[in-house]
């Protein structure tokens, strides 16, 4: 840090006035009057470079164009301005800041109060350069235009002016226009100001050259400052429109799970942005600034970008014996030639009966019993198939018993269900096996490892830390690193919330139906309780009614019931 003493204008020759004979001599026959210009020749100096360095600190847009003007009117005690920018059709020129300290006006900027002017049009309907604007001619030529009266002036149309100040009482008359050029020699705007204001007769009086030189100097630091600054913002818009592509073709590379990053992100803000409004409770210290935000915001987005190498068909499985398609229908084939090679036997058995009609009549009737048996059998297969109920052990031992059945296909018997068949049917809940659960499971580690290449700017470092968590628990029986409450970040103990939330109201998933409102707090509640989530977190989502809010937008009408949960 440069002290007070050191800054610029303390060590400027010109302000060590005291070792000058040349200023001495001068000070000696009017010294008032040389102290107290020197006096403000090294004010100017020491703001210069403190502006300067300011402009190249401040990154948000409209604070800085706010700077630019402000400062500019500062340094030449001017009482109004205008900022204008260029637009990317180079075309016409938009008002971002006009001030008339005076009439108390501000608009643009930080103002907050919009500016709904027409923009100033660079070219006429014509294609003809419009250098009657003055604004426009220094934007065209890249020319300084200094007016000491607007009144008196010939070459520029001031009716724009006169207008204003007809209708204020207003009286425009000085005016310094100074264009706005970039590294790269292009005007990206204009800094216009107006009346000049003497410090000692309070009088308008002309722009000063040297007020002039100052105002092209403070030009061309902020356009370097606003082409960095819109560098910066292009950059972190890129970057996080790449997230998104990215993030939407994880979605859509299965039509059952489409949106859900997009639901999980905005949940994960939806609860942030409440936590800064808590002010009781363990989250009354926990305040999320806009980098925190920008920084849970863009985790949330990539929490699932390792699902880009799971399977679809371990993704989409809606039925346990589904892989690339639903092996049932090849089941069911396999009980049709059972059925068959029955009714073959029991027509054999008639032939070798002599006639009888009794016998005739016994066996039909035990064919009957048997192909009933077998369609049985296969019903029991098909409703275990949907993985829609929790498979008792004598289900369980029901399955084994069918897969004993022998049928002969292609000169060689084998059992109606084959080994793996039997191994997703007897599945107790859902449709994955535990090894499909495990491929589920490691899209985390591969998140992970594929947010830990990326090389992050310091306020961004903890994304993959963030991301990776949104499968813990708080008792430590999560994955993928079994990372206990005080391991765990707010963050990811937030997207953890919302991960879950999304998942049981979603009504797109094609092994199970959206659950309504009660149904998932109820369920939610008890994860509380066995601390899968955090307890305080969810009183936070009860409390704020954020399910609400985000049933309100994203689920079916027909989920949206009464919710009773208190503490």
């Amino acid at each position: 840090m440069i002290s007070e003493e050191n800054e610029i204008g303390m060590t400027n020759p010109i302000c060590e006035f005291s070792d000058n004979p040349r200023l001495s001599k001068a000070m000696a026959e009017s010294p008032d009057e040389i102290r107290s210009y020197i006096a403000q020749l090294c004010k100017t100096v020491k703001d210069l470079s403190k502006i300067g360095a300011a402009l190249s600190a401040e990154h948000d847009l409209p604070k800085l164009l706010q700077m630019i003007l402000e400062q500019a009117m500062l340094f030449t005690n001017a009482d109004g301005g205008t900022l204008y920018m260029t637009n990317d059709d180079q075309k016409t020129m938009r008002f971002e800041i006009v001030k008339t300290n005076s009439l108390k006006i501000s608009m643009g900027g930080t103002s907050g109060n919009p500016i709904n002017w027409y923009p100033v049009k660079l070219y006429l309907d014509n294609g003809v350069p419009n250098h009657a604007m003055v604004s426009a001619h220094v934007a065209l030529t890249g020319e300084t235009v200094n007016i000491p009266d607007v009144y008196d002036v010939k070459g520029f149309d001031f009716t724009g002016t006169r207008a204003f100040d007809t209708k204020t009482g207003y009286r425009s008359k000085s005016m310094l226009v100074v264009p706005m050029r970039n590294h790269e020699n292009e005007i990206i705007g204009v800094v216009q100001i107006l009346n000049a204001i003497d410090h000692l007769s309070g009088e308008v009086v002309p722009f000063s050259h040297a007020a002039e030189e100052i105002i092209v100097s403070l030009a061309s630091q902020a356009a370097v400052s606003i082409t960095n600054t819109r560098l910066i913002h292009d950059l972190e818009k890129l970057f996080e429109s790449f997230i998104q592509v990215i993030a939407s073709a994880i979605d859509e590379k299965s039509p059952y799970t489409a949106g859900h990053i997009q639901r999980v992100a905005e949940l994960t803000m939806m609860i942030a942005q409440e936590i800064n409004s808590v002010d009781a409770g363990k989250y009354a210290d926990i305040h999320f600034d806009a980098d925190n935000l920008k920084e849970l915001r863009i985790a949330s987005w990539m929490h699932d970008v390792g699902k880009i190498t799971t399977p679809e068909y371990v993704v989409d499985k809606s039925t346990k014996l589904e892989t690339i398609y639903d092996r049932l229908n090849t089941v069911q084939a396999r009980f049709e030639i059972l059925k068959r090679d029955a009714t073959i036997a029991f027509l054999e058995e008639k032939l070798k009966a002599a006639g009888s009609v009794k016998d005739f009549n016994q066996i039909d009737n035990e064919l009957q019993e048997r192909l009933r048996q077998i369609e049985a059998d296969f019903q029991f297969v098909k409703i275990a198939n949907t993985g829609g109920e929790f498979m008792a052990p004598e289900k369980i031992a029901k399955i084994r018993q069918i897969s004993e059945n022998r049928i002969a296909v292609e000169n060689s018997v084998g059992p109606i269900l084959n080994d793996d068949e039997v191994m997703n049917l007897v599945i107790q809940r859902g449709t994955l096996s535990e090894k499909e659960r495990q491929i589920i499971n490691n899209h985390v580690v591969v998140t992970i490892k594929m947010l830990e290449k990326l090389p992050y700017p310091k306020k961004l470092r903890r994304i993959p830390e963030i991301a990776g968590g949104h499968h813990e628990k708080l008792d430590g029986t999560g994955y993928p690193n079994h990372l206990t409450e005080d391991m765990l970040t707010p963050q990811s103990k937030i997207m953890a919330l919302a991960d879950i939330f999304e998942a049981l109201t979603a009504k797109d998933r094609p092994y199970k139906k959206g659950k309504t409102l009660s149904e998932a707090m109820k369920i939610m509640t008890f994860m509380a309780k066995d601390r899968h989530i955090d307890p305080e977190l969810f009183r936070i989502f009860v409390e704020k009614k954020i399910y609400l809010t985000y049933a309100q937008k994203f689920m079916d009408s027909s989920q949206i019931d009464d919710v009773n949960i208190t503490f």
